[in-house]
């Protein structure tokens, strides 16, 4: 998977529904294991570092989208690298109800308040969606990018 580079300068309204059952918002410091725990078990341990990295940064730079008193997505950013968006994951069971969008775009939003022009998408997986969702575009010649040689 390659990285795709995303103009922060024309990103769309963040749109939300009078019915939407969720909220997104940063987690506090007392639920860094909680949310730790939960991409742990939903996702990788991979996944679980970078989110413990996000969150220990001042200002976070994590999102989680919360339903009632339940975690159904996440999206973090500036943690692998800075200006990089990513992870994120949205539970199974709330997948293709707009959480995920809602995510990308809060995210690369404070990415753009921060004072970044362009964000990067590091080994992006879902091509498409990051294309029609953002106007995001290929950056030639990044497969793997920064990831090669990681430790399994």
């Amino acid at each position: 998977m390659g990285d795709l580079l995303v103009p922060l300068y024309s990103l769309p309204e963040l749109e939300q529904s009078n019915n939407q059952t969720w909220k997104i918002r940063k987690p506090l410091p007392p639920e860094k294991h909680i949310v730790m725990n939960w991409v742990r078990t939903n996702f990788s341990e991979q996944w679980a570092s970078e989110v413990d990295v996000a969150l220990a940064q001042t200002p976070s730079s994590c999102f989680i989208a919360v339903e009632g008193e339940k975690i159904v997505g996440f999206a973090c950013f500036n943690v692998t690298a800075l200006n990089f968006f990513g992870p994120t994951g949205v539970a199974e069971s709330a997948r293709g109800r707009g959480i995920g969008l809602q995510l990308l775009i809060q995210s690369l939003d404070e990415m753009k308040r921060i004072g970044y022009a362009y964000a990067i998408i590091g080994g992006a997986g879902p091509v498409d969606f990051y294309k029609k969702a953002v106007g995001a575009i290929e950056i030639p010649g990044s497969n793997n990018g920064i990831y090669v040689g990681m430790l399994k």
